[in-house]
């Protein structure tokens, strides 16, 4: 193609950015591509089903392919990369063009970047892309923030590659400076808790009931057509399917039981703790992914710590069932608690969320996707400052309702020596913000005792401490 005719640059042509240049491609727009590695930018197009993409090595040459004021989009690691790349890029851009980081950015790292370089003229947006490989390639949820007049620019290109739930593109500008990196990261968090939830489910219901992977597929494509559909419980059903093509039998039952990361959730709990946001079942999957790290740990203390549970009094069915309102109420609470976080972090460093907008765009194309996400919606189109979902009315009889077979399951757990720390955590948060009265008086009286950190009274004003009995 002739010079200065492409739409949009790509930097990465990774399987993420070549997905969503296609995508782009299919919807009308033209897409020209850079990568450092001369294997991805020759194949880059071979594979595009309609529109124009082309490759390029040079940077200078992949700039100057652009139509001004030039939008070039990031989709590499995070981190220390992202830097070089603005350094590469910045010698050849001019006032006004505009650089979107597609990445998962630290939302810290965004707030940075985007001020170094308004200062110069150029313009900088934070956006959030879910969905994996096939999310890019046919339609992801999308999360831009920034200001208003760069999202103007790519408004259109966005709307036409998200994807679309009852004809609504799944993106919307979302506020002020890093809110779609923000975004982005609690959406990993609740990705997080909701992924440990369902893999505790298949703990539980193989080792305390003994199904084996076909029943466990008929469980969660059961779950999976009621009021537990999601995407994630979709997959989840499917996985039990696959068989192994290397060996014999399933490939699940082969896979290593030590969950990776890519930190994005850490950092959502390291949020949540610097807003003293409580974030339970999130911050409990962490946790749980770092314990499976563990592997020769494991297998050595479960030598030493062996356990024979006593044999299950409850029928299946009934088991499942009870399971089922446990995995639906902790999936309630996963939510919750990151809608908490997005609501005191839009507060704190003045984003500006809409939360209803956010429910909204995660409905299509992310991995978090769900029914329930139309409950959180409603919810929040209702009432747009609740602080915590546990106060819609709606939402609190959908959990009361859940409440038996939640503590059952629970309990079956314990019984059977089953780690379920999402399950189990989640519970003990909703029995925390319920309690009208918990026991941080005797925390306040420690604090008091050894460190005279003061305490308030229930009878009367004012702050207190007590010269209390010396114990030396």
């Amino acid at each position: 193609m002739a010079a200065t005719t492409f739409d949009f640059g790509m930097i990465g042509l990774g399987t993420m950015g070549q997905n969503l240049s296609y995508n782009m491609a299919d919807h009308g727009f033209s897409v020209a591509g850079y990568d450092k590695n001369p294997a991805k930018v020759a194949a880059f197009g071979k594979e595009a089903d309609t529109g124009a993409v082309a490759g390029f090595g040079d940077i200078k040459e992949f700039i100057g392919a652009l139509k001004s004021p030039k939008v070039i989009m990031m989709l590499v690691p995070a981190g220390p990369i992202v830097d070089a790349v603005i350094n590469d890029v910045k010698p050849f851009l001019q006032s006004g063009d505009l650089l979107l980081d597609c990445g998962n950015s630290h939302f810290t790292d965004t707030d940075r970047r985007l001020q170094a370089l308004e200062q110069e003229g150029l313009l900088y947006m934070g956006i959030g892309v879910s969905g994996g490989e096939e999310g890019a390639r046919f339609g992801p949820s999308i999360m831009p923030g920034g200001s208003k007049k760069s999202y103007a620019l790519v408004e259109k290109m966005l709307a036409a590659v998200a994807a679309k739930v009852n004809g609504e593109p799944c993106v919307a500008w979302l506020g002020n400076g890093s809110a779609g990196h923000y975004v982005k990261m609690v959406h990993n968090g609740i990705e997080y808790a909701i992924m440990q939830v369902i893999a505790e489910s298949y703990h539980l219901l193989r080792t305390a009931q003994g199904l084996d992977n076909a029943a466990l597929h008929r469980v969660y494509q059961d779950w999976n057509q009621g009021r537990l559909q999601s995407y994630l419980m979709q997959i989840t059903a499917d996985i039990f399917t696959q068989k192994d093509e290397l060996g014999e039998g399933q490939l699940l039952d082969k896979i290593v039981d030590e969950s990776a990361q890519n930190g994005t959730g850490k950092w959502t709990s390291q949020s949540a703790m610097d807003l003293f946001v409580p974030l339970s079942p999130i911050d409990t999957a962490v946790c749980s992914r770092d314990i499976s790290s563990l592997k020769a740990e494991r297998e050595q203390l479960a030598k030493n710590y062996a356990w024979a549970p006593p044999a299950s009094q409850v029928a299946q069915e009934k088991f499942v069932a009870d399971l089922e309102q446990a995995v639906y109420a902790t999936s309630i609470l996963a939510y919750s608690v990151g809608f908490s976080l997005l609501a005191k972090a839009s507060s704190q460093y003045k984003l500006d969320l809409n939360l209803a907008v956010v429910a909204r765009i995660w409905r299509g194309g992310c991995i978090i996707r769900s029914s329930f996400l139309e409950e959180i919606m409603k919810a929040f189109d209702t009432d747009p400052d609740l602080s915590s979902l546990l106060f819609d009315t709606q939402i609190a009889t959908l959990i009361n309702g859940a409440q038996l077979g939640w503590r059952s399951s629970v309990k079956a757990a314990v019984d059977a020596g089953v780690a379920v720390p999402v399950l189990s955590a989640s519970l003990s948060y909703f029995d925390a913000m319920r309690c009208g009265r918990l026991p941080a008086n005797l925390i306040q009286a420690q604090r008091d005792f050894f460190g005279a950190h003061t305490y308030k009274r229930t009878d009367r004003e004012g702050i207190f401490h007590t010269n209390w009995p010396s114990t030396i």
